[in-house]
């Protein structure tokens, strides 16, 4: 899958997932540009990488410093073809203790975001009549989870958003496409983990086990996984994959 000559950015690029895809679309050829609020994982992901990364730091949720990173990154690598939103995040807490400064919280996070960088790239990609859109989702995106309704409620949005996106641009180019992947071995499971032993007193592997529990293989996803199917996704072998909203869950859902 050749990406030789393309200029991607990822979101969230500094651990998981997010550098998982954006080490995994350098070696396919393409340039990429990594944006995250974490300078110093950034820059470790692009000493990884070596000359065919550049480090754009911002904050997603700061459209202003969204717009200046994606700048930052035409300016470094030229015009933006492929563009993978996985920052987001989650937070845990009974639906009635979730008051409306947490729904919004996770909105502009994990909705409002990917929604803006999409605005900021798409008008180049019709104008080349080429482009690639991943958005990281997840399976809350797909079902419901108990004391988490306002991440699946923005993880819901993310995907009707790439639905309805697809069918805008399908006859002219681009694809958007949303990955779901169920619960994978990154921070923000550790952090799941960790909110687990707290509030029940299991140990940090039952918990663990417990959060396995829910993919029938038994285990969770690795972060290479879901950036494998994040790159087809980008690549020309995936041309005729557009509104789609892949689950990489191992079964789950």
């Amino acid at each position: 899958m050749s990406l030789q000559g393309r200029h991607a950015v990822v979101t969230g690029a500094g651990s998981g997932i997010g550098r998982a895809t954006a080490e995994l679309l350098a070696l396919s050829g393409a340039q990429v540009t990594l944006v995250g609020r974490h300078v110093g994982r950034l820059t470790e992901t692009a000493d990884r990488i070596g000359e065919a990364a550049f480090a754009a730091p911002g904050d997603v949720t700061d459209f202003d410093a969204l717009e200046a990173a994606l700048d930052a990154g035409r300016d470094r690598f030229g015009p933006i073809d492929i563009m993978v939103n996985n920052a987001g995040g989650a937070s845990s807490a009974p639906f009635l203790k979730t008051d409306a400064a947490a729904l919004r919280e996770m909105l502009v996070l994990n909705l409002e975001a990917p929604a803006q960088a999409m605005r900021l790239v798409l008008d180049g990609m019709l104008a080349r009549r080429h482009g690639r859109i991943v958005n990281v989702a997840s399976t809350a995106g797909l079902k419901g989870y108990a004391y988490v309704s306002a991440y699946v409620a923005a993880k819901h949005g993310l995907v009707g958003l790439t639905r309805a996106a697809a069918l805008e641009v399908a006859a002219k180019g681009v694809t958007v496409n949303a990955v779901c992947p169920g619960f994978t071995d990154t921070g923000l499971v550790a952090r799941s983990v960790e909110a687990i032993v707290a509030k029940t007193g299991r140990t940090g592997d039952e918990a663990r086990a417990a959060l396995a529990a829910g993919n029938p293989q038994g285990r969770l996803i690795t972060p290479d996984e879901v950036a494998e199917t994040i790159v087809w996704l980008c690549s020309d072998a995936a041309s005729g994959v557009n509104g789609a909203a892949i689950p990489v869950a191992g079964g789950e859902t």
